[in-house]
């Protein structure tokens, strides 16, 4: 839902940008990752840690494209779709 606000109020070649601790895609690695998921997933009702493959699906899917993951310090990452 926030990502379909964000790109219906964005204009023509505005981007978002995701930053977070993202869990590795093949879900065996980034125990930074694992382990904010599973606090979610213990402190709330319906949340999870997800992948840059799921961010970046769920931006395509929208309409987004030219999406691309980038790697931050400590563990962070950031996904930028364009509209």
């Amino acid at each position: 839902m926030l990502l379909q606000k964000a790109y219906d109020a964005l204009p023509k070649g505005g981007a978002v940008m995701v930053y977070d601790v993202l869990i590795a895609d093949d879900r065996s690695k980034n125990a930074v990752g694992l382990l904010s998921s599973l606090n979610m997933l213990v402190w709330t009702a319906t949340g999870f840690g997800y992948a840059a493959a799921d961010c970046t699906e769920w931006m395509r899917e929208i309409g987004f494209h030219e999406t691309r993951v980038e790697s931050l310090v400590a563990g962070q990452s950031m996904i930028v779709g364009m509209k």
